[in-house]
């Protein structure tokens, strides 16, 4: 049964996990893309580790402040329009990536400054994302699938991820590294369309009865959902400690997405292709645990309780995550390390089936604002991470660089330990 206590078509339901696979896929062609085109982008403008790195930090301060705005708007005005404007207005700004440093941004910003805007605003556009997907989730599935759910959706970034380092390379050496930002954007447009036509917010307006018994097909707007009280989450531990471990998450997470293909090249010492197909390794293992995670939170819910159930796999997974990245940056073997990492990046993911279910629990009603200010705390923990990872390797090398991330990691699995999403907002 979905919230509005009608069961959702089954072949709708998955076309709606299959679509926001797709787009969760697109989501991160378009972040990682340019880790992989820095290679050539950096000496073809002049541009320094620090200064990319800063270009890396400016996407994603757009992205996570906005997440707020973005989940609001996805509980206010219903998916389908939300993700069908966000997808355009972040294609349209990968396109300019390419252009940027020529465009006439660079008069008054300059080209690092240009560049840096450009990838704010598509930070922006990709703050609406995840949690318009866990406000489809939530409308679409019920409770105990909602796990495995979200789990799906975000799991197209492992294929993002691992198809964007070989691939970006291949079309930067053939193509040059402008080419790659322009195939992203045009995906990008083109999946949009698909989305528009084929989806509603709701189960509910998908299928309407007729007056002689049969359906029809509508795409009438979303109602209008109540603006969360901010007293209520003020009274609400959970979902700030949520907010926290997932900041703790999204560190991590953005070691991975801005330097490991810079990692594998520069530092263990693998051709630019090579090293574009090893960088695969740990999305494609993000592939495989992101809905597995999903599916054991909502096994381990039903059996032991909700709070319990998420607790598990968030501590769990957090904690062999930073094992994990632990040993993969003290090994001596290139392969050893790619294995042990990838591993890390895993089990990293492996638990977020239970962070965004855990916001669906705490209330199904905000599930998108609750689920944007998550996200933002997800965020502001990445957008430290791309400019305080190279300064550490810098200064103490890539040991020390990957071992503080192997801490943070361990700390969001402690911090677990007080998060009850069992308990439900804190009424007022």
């Amino acid at each position: 049964m979905n919230p509005e206590g009608a069961a959702s078509p089954s072949p709708l339901r998955w076309l709606i996990l299959g679509l926001l696979f797709a787009i969760s896929i697109v989501t991160y062609i378009d972040r990682v893309n340019i880790s992989v085109t820095a290679r050539q982008m950096m000496p073809a403008l002049g541009l320094t580790e620090q200064e990319m790195g800063f270009v890396f930090s400016a996407f994603v301060i757009g992205y996570a402040l906005f997440q707020i705005p973005g989940g609001w708007l996805g509980d206010r005005w219903g998916v389908r329009v939300v993700l069908m404007m966000a997808l355009i207005w972040w294609s349209c700004f990968t396109a300019w990536t390419a252009i940027a440093a020529t465009s006439f941004l660079t008069a008054p910003l300059g080209i690092v400054g240009a560049l840096a805007l450009v990838r704010f605003l598509l930070g922006i556009g990709e703050a609406a994302a995840l949690p318009a997907f866990n406000r489809a989730v939530t409308d679409w599935l019920p409770a105990h699938e909602r796990g495995l759910g979200i789990g799906i959706a975000i799991g197209g970034i492992g294929v993002g991820a691992a198809i964007t380092p070989p691939v970006t390379a291949w079309i930067m050496v053939n193509y040059g590294w402008q080419s790659a930002f322009y195939l992203s954007s045009g995906i990008g447009f083109a999946l949009a369309a698909v989305w528009w036509f084929s989806v509603a917010d709701r189960p509910s307006h998908h299928y309407r009865p007729t007056h002689d018994g049969a359906t029809s097909f509508t795409t009438s707007t979303a109602p209008t959902r109540s603006s969360i009280s901010w007293a209520i989450l003020r009274r609400t531990p959970s979902v700030w400690w949520l907010t926290l471990s997932y900041g703790c998450l999204g560190y991590v997470a953005y070691v991975y997405m801005s330097w490991f293909y810079l990692y594998l090249v520069n530092e263990r010492g693998f051709s630019v292709l090579r090293g574009g197909v090893f960088a695969a390794a740990p999305f494609f293992a993000i592939l495989l645990s992101c809905p597995l995670g999903g599916w054991v939170t909502d096994r381990l819910a039903i059996r032991r309780g909700v709070t319990k159930g998420r607790q598990i796999v968030g501590m769990i997974g957090m904690g062999m995550a930073a094992g994990s990245i632990a040993l993969g940056a003290a090994v001596e073997s290139p392969y050893l390390a790619i294995a042990s990492l990838s591993l890390g990046a895993g089990w990293l993911y492996f638990t977020v089936g239970a962070y965004w279910s855990s916001m669906s629990d705490l209330s199904p009603t905000h599930a998108g604002s609750l689920s944007g200010l998550m996200n933002m705390g997800g965020n502001l923990g990445g957008a430290i991470s791309p400019t305080l990872t190279p300064w550490l390797a810098q200064r103490w090398g890539w040991g020390a660089s990957l071992g503080f991330a192997a801490f943070i990691a361990l700390l969001g699995g402690i911090i677990w330990l007080r998060i009850k999403p069992g308990d439900g907002l804190v009424k007022e």
